[in-house]
């Protein structure tokens, strides 16, 4: 297990089963305790971790710009194939996330595209190009993802369809969905995920079965889960047999 992941891995322990002790972390790693402290270090500094005597304990939800250096080269790699999907004329709808802010990134030109978006970072994205018309959905600005929630965000999309739909989460898991912060935030992805032709769920290794947060977003049609290779086989195996198709990105190129 590498670096990153086992950090990945102590930031769901401590998410899931609470405060978390730098022996019994080293025990679990088998890793010196020097080499956990380092580990919570990271951690702490990302604002991912608060850090207490003898271990650390989970901040409940991180901001949108604190997630932003979390698994860089997967989520590039994710969005650079989500991206890559995109045919010339599509009604596309990009959701909240610091993955789906890269699909914005890496959009090609000259598609004529038309992108909705309750993103702010995706709106800034798009700001200033002229070959996409961009429709920013309104509402209520949510602080921590740095996106527009609630009953006249819902509203605005009801108005809508389109051909195509990136959503992101917080957690992603083979028998539960899509795990967010707050019901409002599940409600409005069961809403995009329904007014879009074909859906996909863009999520790192990392996200797939952890369970942060207790409301739940259930896509009541078929959909598409894009992660990177560092999902393990097995929990790949999980979401097929669970009839979700699976689609592993290579690292580093789309």
């Amino acid at each position: 297990m590498g670096a990153e992941q086992r950090r990945e891995e102590i930031l769901r322990l401590a998410t899931e089963l609470g405060p978390a002790g730098v022996d019994e972390l080293a025990d679990r790693f088998g890793v010196t305790a020097s080499t956990i402290r380092r580990d919570l270090a990271r951690l702490s500094d990302s604002g991912r971790l608060a850090r207490t005597y003898g271990g650390a304990i989970a901040v409940p939800e991180t901001s949108w710009r604190q997630r932003g250096g979390e698994a860089a080269e997967a989520k590039r790699s994710i969005a650079l194939w989500a991206a890559g999907r995109i045919e010339p004329g599509a009604s596309v709808l990009l959701d909240a996330g610091t993955t789906v802010a890269l699909v914005a990134r890496q959009l090609p030109a000259g598609l004529g595209l038309t992108v909705t978006t309750a993103s702010i970072p995706v709106i800034g994205q798009l700001h200033g190009r002229r070959d996409v018309a961009t429709v920013c959905l309104g509402g209520r600005i949510r602080a921590l993802s740095d996106a527009f929630v609630g009953p006249l965000t819902e509203a605005a999309l009801e108005r809508l369809t389109f051909d195509v739909a990136f959503l992101g989460a917080d957690g992603v898991t083979s028998d539960g969905g899509l795990c967010e912060a707050e019901p409002e935030q599940t409600r409005l992805k069961e809403l995009m995920a329904r007014r879009s032709r074909q859906v996909y769920v863009l999520a790192h290794a990392a996200k797939l079965n952890h369970r942060p947060f207790h409301a739940w977003a259930r896509l009541d049609r078929p959909w598409t889960l894009v992660t990177d290779a560092g999902a393990p086989d097995e929990v790949v195996a999980e979401f097929r047999s669970g009839g979700v198709e699976v689609v592993v990105v290579p690292s580093g190129r789309p």
